[in-house]
């Protein structure tokens, strides 16, 4: 297609939600204000308090910024979309969505793969945690968990750009890697091998998850102690990996097998789930489920001065 670059592309998800925009508006505002608030609450409190700068936190921050930017691809131009009379975007803008949200995937399912990793290490070889998780280790897996996602995500989206397109409306509320290469009108067999070789490399990660889960299990049970920790650190992140996995798996199904037009609504709500739900969610899990953030949490913002405090 001539011009392709000049593209634009057209959202059809919000077609059946334009009578009530005013209300999706305020709700999804104060959604995204919401999931700014917590995920920058908690990474602020975690770098202002030096008792809290251990790996788990370091890890949870990270995960923590990878929301605000997951939650940031979508939430502006769903706002946006919601007062406009058409909701189109631009094929430049559209790759750059594919791109973050791809990103934000990636770094998402990376980041709790090195949580599990860390939680190993802290409960089933606590002699030795300080020495295999050192400052400069922890900076490697930041970098490899940011560096391994950057590539994927800039393979993926340089191989649905070279792709020459027939089409130009998009079922969806924002632009999806899938929906995009299903306009294609040339064959899309490396993106097709491409996406078989992210699905290995991620059930690859699992794995690790699933075998490192098994340890903490095991471990939990024979110690009291190790219970526990595994309670106070383990449980929330596997909550974590559980919601994020099933909003993914839901857009996945959305994106690949929807039935036309039919409960639009319903269909918008899950194929969002995994950008509005994990953000939202995750910190909030950990700020309650562990002491130390939970503690310094109420500390701030119960918190009185002294003279004030005095006539309590």
């Amino acid at each position: 297609m001539e011009n392709q670059s000049e593209m634009v592309f057209v959202l059809q998800g919000l077609n059946d939600s334009l009578t009530n925009r005013q209300i999706y508006f305020t709700f999804a505002l104060m959604s995204y204000l919401l999931t700014i608030f917590v995920n920058l609450t908690l990474i602020v409190i975690v770098c202002l308090e030096k008792s809290l700068h251990e790996p788990i936190y370091i890890f949870l921050c990270n995960l923590c910024f990878n929301g605000i930017c997951g939650a940031s691809s979508f939430y502006p131009k769903l706002l946006h979309d919601l007062l406009a009379d058409s909701h189109v975007i631009t094929y430049t803008g559209c790759l750059s969505q594919i791109f973050v949200v791809y990103c934000y995937v990636f770094c998402e399912f990376t980041s709790l793969t090195v949580m599990a990793y860390d939680r190993y290490l802290a409960i089933c070889k606590p002699l030795q945690y300080r020495t295999l998780m050192t400052a400069q280790r922890v900076a490697q897996l930041l970098l490899l968990t940011w560096s391994f996602s950057l590539l994927e995500s800039m393979v993926g989206t340089t191989l649905t750009a070279r792709l020459p397109l027939c089409g130009r409306h998009i079922p969806k509320i924002f632009c999806t890697n899938w929906e995009v290469v299903k306009l294609s009108c040339s064959d899309t067999i490396v993106n097709n091998i491409y996406g078989y070789v992210l699905m290995f490399s991620h059930i690859s990660q699992t794995i690790l998850i699933v075998v490192s889960y098994t340890h903490l299990v095991r471990a939990s049970l024979q110690l009291h102690s190790d219970r526990r920790k595994f309670v106070q650190t383990c449980l929330p992140h596997l909550v974590t990996l559980l919601v994020f996995t099933g909003s993914l798996v839901f857009d996945i199904m959305y994106s690949r097998y929807s039935a036309g037009s039919t409960l639009q609504k319903l269909q918008n709500a899950l194929a969002a789930e995994f950008l509005v739900v994990p953000p939202l969610i995750n910190p909030i899990i950990y700020g309650i489920n562990l002491h130390q953030i939970r503690s310094r949490i109420i500390h701030n913002f119960t918190h009185k001065p002294e003279t004030q405090g005095a006539h309590s």
